[in-house]
């Protein structure tokens, strides 16, 4: 372990030769012989932020050995004043941990769409070529095959988080790993000093203007990436990243791409297309759903071609995915075909229910619940969705919180109208195997809206809860295997 001395010399200043156990900026993750960064909370119209600041009591009263913060204090333990904690608190737990990105190959990803596809199909196109790589997304944390879940719901956690879990990386062999980066990462230093092998940017859209106030700044903190990006795989037909087309090492991919698809052909259990690219013309399978998932697996594609994979290791990756954990991952085709995704507003459902009605020969079958404690329009538009594009729904829980689940249900089932064609089931257990016990041959069962979350909030109560593992129980109890 590094001492106080060493990590408070990187920037001019003397301390005492301490042992220093960690670094955090949460006071709650402060144990004996941590140094505590109090860092400004994230600025929202909605609210005033928090300020770690406040919480160094808190943080010294745990134990604390040191404080970082950007006051001027007086404090009964070694206090380091900077201009900016948050690049304080990225620079310190790099140091911390040994600058572990120095020992790895990363691969970036950004992007308002796509990225968690991208990122966790590229993972496994290379881990399947030159295991162990590491890959910390969305949806999880996988070290080789080894699956890891971190609390919270950052795309990309905060920079202490960041860099322990490159050291893991390190320390299980892995040679490569594959990062998730966001905007608000990007923005907010929990990425700092990270250099990428190859940068991919998926697309732009409007979204998370209340931190970044312009599409403009929104922009220029996704490029970001591809500035510290010795290469870059950009779309070709978004407007925003087509203005990047132009830069050296790129590969552009899409309709105008330098990787592009042709003779795409859907059915019920995935995707065949012929890929055209720098390498090479060559015939891929894939086992997922939807045009868009054969854009964004070109975005893995190209990349991974850049990281070393030939031709024929791209076909097998390619064909042997398992799926994005809850995102339009399909579990079965045969006899019924079962899709869990994380589709939880009126505009996503309504975005998979059209993707899977295309090659579903007989009815579509749709699970669905609405949260509580959030704007009721989203609940009313998913009944409105569902009387529109499903066959038969099935209204049930989903993380009603505090909030009378039954108001919920009755909520959506008004806005759908059509008491012949939605049931109320309020266990989203017993909904599973209700709609298991209803499929037909043919049919497509769409279970939406927990997707990759690993918790369901049932009042008062925060459950375990695994959607593609109670899928796939339910099935077996059917005596289906998925």
């Amino acid at each position: 372990m590094p001492t106080l001395a060493e990590l408070f010399s990187l920037f001019g200043q003397s301390a005492p030769p301490v042992e220093v156990a960690g670094i955090t900026h949460d006071s709650r993750l402060v144990q004996p012989g941590f140094v505590f960064v109090a860092i400004p909370g994230v600025p929202l119209p909605s609210r005033k932020p928090f300020d770690g600041h406040d919480y160094i009591p808190q943080a010294l009263a745990k134990g604390a050995v040191a404080v970082v913060g950007m006051l001027e204090l007086n404090l009964s333990v070694p206090y380091l004043r900077v201009p900016d904690t948050r690049a304080a608190l990225a620079d310190l737990s790099a140091a911390f941990w040994g600058y572990p990105a120095q020992k790895l190959k990363l691969v970036g990803v950004t992007g308002s769409k796509g990225k968690t596809t991208v990122a966790v199909l590229l993972h496994h196109l290379l881990q399947s070529a030159y295991p162990p790589v590491g890959r910390l997304s969305t949806v999880g944390v996988k070290i080789g095959d080894e699956e890891l879940f971190l609390p919270g719901h950052f795309t990309t956690p905060e920079a202490p988080q960041v860099q322990e879990m490159l050291h893991r990386f390190g320390a299980a062999g892995c040679r490569q790993a594959v990062l998730e980066v966001s905007s608000h990462a990007l923005a907010l230093e929990r990425v700092r000093g990270l250099e990428y092998e190859v940068g991919i940017f998926t697309n732009l859209y409007e979204d998370h203007l209340d931190l970044h106030g312009s599409m403009e700044n929104y922009f220029a903190e996704k490029r970001k990436l591809l500035e510290r990006s010795r290469f870059a795989v950009i779309n070709s037909d978004n407007p925003w990243t087509q203005t990047l087309a132009g830069r050296p090492q790129t590969w552009t991919y899409g309709a105008q791409g330098d990787w592009r698809l042709q003779h795409l052909v859907e059915s019920s259990n995935g995707l065949g297309f012929e890929v055209i690219s720098p390498i090479g013309s060559f015939p891929v399978q894939l086992p997922m759903l939807g045009r868009f998932n054969a854009e964004n697996a070109l975005a893995a594609l190209a990349a991974a071609s850049r990281m070393g994979l030939s031709v024929a290791q791209l076909q097998a990756g390619l064909a042997s995915f398992p799926g994005v954990p809850g995102r339009m991952q399909l579990l079965q085709s045969e006899p019924f075909r079962v899709v869990v995704d994380f589709a939880h507003t009126g505009a996503s459902l309504e975005a998979a229910l059209l993707t899977l009605r295309p090659t579903t020969q007989n009815r579509l079958l749709l699970v669905i619940g609405a949260a509580g404690n959030q704007d009721k329009s989203r609940r009313t538009g998913i009944g409105q969705v569902a009387a529109r594009l499903a066959d038969l729904a099935i209204f049930t829980e989903e993380d009603h919180r505090t909030e009378p689940l039954e108001a919920i249900l009755q909520t959506m089932a008004q806005a759908h109208g059509d008491p012949r064609r939605y049931v109320l089931v309020p266990d989203r257990r017993e909904a599973i195997r209700y709609a298991i016990g209803q499929a037909r041959p043919g049919d497509t069962l769409l279970f939406s809206g927990k997707g990759h979350e690993r918790t369901l909030e049932r009042s008062t109560e925060v459950l375990p809860w695994n959607e593609v593992e109670e899928v796939r129980r339910a099935l077996e109890e059917a005596g289906l295997k998925a």
